[in-house]
């Protein structure tokens, strides 16, 4: 199955919705596979962020192509989301939005022996893509890529613990 061609055609039918899809993962399952859709808005400019009322019409528009078209044979749970925080990367052009952050990598074959990659994303060159991590450079072509997310920065996103007002002092010394 094209999962790219499946989420161009997807991208197709949710534009009167004012979404995009921006990647789908098939995971196959002898008991029941997932076929998982990732939205997002066309327009961020507004400040619009994917809601749960999106992904309801998402789901309505889907379901009813995947029931006409049938792309995908066998049984299925469809599974519709926002990219989240961590979002998942498909496309060279995805992976050129967030130069300068960190990106976790999973490579089809290894690059300078390593398959897992965590660093920074530093230059995007069509499909030619070049990561900072171990204090070494890493060059590659998006088609090597067999998966990545975006690395959260929870200090930027104000979810690392602070120091508590009037924290633990000093134990006193013997005679104080």
């Amino acid at each position: 199955m094209d999962t790219q061609a499946l989420a161009q055609r997807f991208t197709d039918v949710l534009a009167d919705l004012g979404l995009e899809c921006i990647g789908v993962e098939f995971s196959p399952s002898q008991g029941q596979s997932t076929l998982r859709v990732y939205l997002d808005v066309l327009d961020h400019a507004e400040g619009r962020e994917v809601t749960l009322d999106d992904c309801e019409a998402a789901s309505r528009e889907l379901s009813a192509l995947l029931d006409v078209e049938d792309p995908i044979p066998g049984h299925y749970v469809l599974e519709v989301s926002s990219p989240g925080i961590d979002r998942p990367l498909f496309t060279a052009e995805q992976f050129a939005r967030v130069v300068g952050q960190e990106v976790k990598v999973l490579l089809k074959a290894p690059v300078e022996g390593r398959r897992r990659l965590r660093g920074k994303l530093i230059a995007v060159d069509g499909e030619r893509l070049a990561f900072e991590a171990e204090g070494k450079t890493f060059e590659f072509d998006h088609d090597a890529v067999e998966s990545a997310r975006v690395v959260p920065d929870w200090a930027a996103l104000g979810y690392v613990p602070q120091p508590k007002p009037g924290g633990k002092k000093a134990p006193k010394k013997a005679g104080q």
